[in-house]
């Protein structure tokens, strides 16, 4: 019989490659995955499913993260060692070698019958293939754990996915100075952040309607900078003043130990946080709690509703307005792991500087030519000083006025024309341009929603974005560093809304951030749509259903 042994060899091999034959299957990732292959199939996952993490610890933070979400579906998952996970096991595993395809993030997700395999660079790419495995999910949402250990209540199809982003910076940001939201709504936004694989928050923590964050040495930050009287919302568009004797009963402010609990937090789900410390305008919160760090003797307060233009601004010809921004910075920049602190730079107002004799001679003093450059030299003072503790700088695009260093990360949120200038200065670029990117305006019929700030931005106008201009050369395209969406908080006056305005137009930014642009659908994101909703339904979370066409 030995002469039929190539023959059943053959034979073997033809059945063994009939089973890895790719079959026509629809999933409904996002953002969607830069290769995958269905197979036929799919992986029982059961309580008595084995998990098992190799060359990282179970103690990683990360890793404990994925520990909690299976937790939540399982009785008693079985964690134990990858030499004891021949079948019905999932794996995840930290490369040894670096594999060049995957970059810093990426990751291969292999789901057979029998076991389902996770292979990444870093425990940040080990969650985002475990982020697109729970979208694999059995309809990608389960909403009961096991009665028993042999309950098999999920299924994963059979599939091999290879993915990494396209953007290196994928951001959201949200405004917690015009409404305070505490900490476990925080935790709750950063979790939609890392179902979607973007991987920095930017925590607007200070303006002119409340400072958010303790610092030790100056307490009136938030004694006094974090309270404001409480109005009724309809009182947002047209503010009446203070009346003596209020009582400032609306605001609140973040602990230290409550900074650190979010940044962890965030940690483990992939996500760097970058802290937003406004100066030198939008400071009327600093301003109402150490009203000498002022030009004037203008009574400062905690701003109520809208408040155009802001004229409050730090005199930069005090020399306490410096040591007091040194001194703030020494104490947030230790609760912020990433290297990115972000110091504002907008719409800063300089009427109060052109009538203040101690600006005016500082800047004389310097041979400047105007005040914006006065304002650059604060930032550039600033950006050394963070920069001499291990940090970088960031800040909106107004701050090259000012002729800020060629260091300075951009936020391009003013269009294209300025951040063309900025590209050509040298400066790298974080794309948040109001057209495609500003996730507090209507994003359907006015009529129909929620009041916001203005604007029109629906869903398919923030899936048109492409964040790299035609016009830029390969080497300029590598300054666009990634995309931001910014969620200001003026007319957020619940955490419903705050939701609201944030889904699904985050996830429309996901694609922008995380796919190549010939990897884009619109038709097939609006078909994942649903699956979405529901999956996101089922976790609580409020969003629009308004689906708002691709503009022409």
């Amino acid at each position: 019989m030995k002469h039929f042994a190539p023959l059943s060899l053959a034979l073997c091999l033809l059945l063994i490659s009939c089973k890895q034959k790719p079959i026509e299957r629809t999933f409904s990732i996002v953002p969607q995955p830069v290769e995958i292959a269905a197979f036929a199939g799919e992986f029982q996952l059961s309580g008595l499913t084995k998990v098992a993490f190799e060359n990282v610890s179970p103690r990683d933070g990360a890793m404990m993260y994925i520990t909690n979400v299976f937790e939540k579906f399982f009785v008693n998952p079985t964690f134990t060692t990858p030499e004891k996970c021949k079948k019905n096991a999932i794996v995840f595993s930290l490369n040894k070698e670096h594999d060049p395809v995957l970059g810093d993030e990426g990751y291969r997700l292999n789901v057979s019958k029998n076991k389902i395999h996770i292979q990444a660079n870093s425990t940040a790419g080990l969650v985002y293939a475990f982020q697109t495995m729970y979208h694999l999910w059995d309809g990608m949402v389960v909403t009961h754990a096991p009665s028993k250990k042999s309950d098999p209540s999920v299924t994963i199809p059979c599939v091999k996915i290879i993915d990494y982003p396209r953007f290196a910076w994928r951001g959201v940001h949200l405004d917690v100075s015009r409404h305070f939201f505490d900490v476990d709504f925080v935790k709750r936004y950063i979790d939609v952040l890392a179902l979607y694989k973007y991987n920095v928050f930017h925590w607007h923590l200070t303006d002119d309607h409340g400072w958010r964050i303790q610092i030790d040495k100056y307490p009136k930050l938030t004694e006094v900078g974090a309270w404001r009287p409480e109005r009724p919302d309809s009182e947002w568009r047209t503010p009446k003043p203070n009346q003596p004797g209020e009582p400032m009963t609306y605001g609140g402010f973040y602990t230290k130990d409550e900074i650190r609990e979010v940044v962890e937090y965030a940690a483990a789900r992939g996500i760097n946080v970058m802290p937003e410390i406004e100066l030198p305008g939008h400071c009327s919160a600093i301003l109402a709690a150490y009203p000498e760090l002022a030009c004037d003797s203008y009574p400062y307060r905690v701003e109520v509703g809208a408040y155009w233009p802001p004229k409050a601004i730090l005199c930069a010809g005090n020399p306490k307005v410096m040591q007091f921004l040194k001194d703030v910075f020494d104490e947030v920049t230790p609760l912020f792991p990433f290297e990115y602190v972000h110091i504002g730079g907008d719409e800063a107002i300089k009427t109060n500087w052109e009538k203040c004799p101690k600006c005016l001679s500082k800047a004389a003093s310097m041979n400047l030519d105007n005040l914006e450059l006065l304002q650059g030299w604060m930032v550039r003072e600033i950006e050394s000083y963070l920069n001499s503790k291990g940090k970088k700088m960031a800040g909106w695009i107004e701050i090259i006025d000012g002729e800020c260093n060629e260091t300075s990360l951009i936020y391009a949120w003013l269009g294209k024309g300025k951040t063309l200038k900025a590209i050509e200065r040298g400066n790298s670029i974080v794309q948040c341009p109001t057209s495609h990117c500003y996730i507090d305006y209507y994003q359907a019929d006015k009529s129909t929603q929620p009041d916001a700030i203005g604007g029109f931005l629906p869903i398919g106008k923030v899936y048109s974005f492409e964040p790299v201009y035609e016009e830029l050369s390969a080497e300029q395209a590598k300054q666009i560093l990634g995309v931001q969406y910014n969620l200001w908080a003026e007319f957020l006056f619940t955490e419903k809304q705050a939701e609201y305005m944030l889904l699904p137009r985050v996830l429309a930014g996901a694609e922008v951030a995380w796919c190549a642009p010939d990897n884009k659908n619109w038709e097939r994101f609006k078909t994942a749509l649903p699956y979405q909703k529901t999956r996101l339904n089922s976790l609580g979370y409020h969003f629009c259903d308004d689906v708002v066409e691709m503009p022409e």
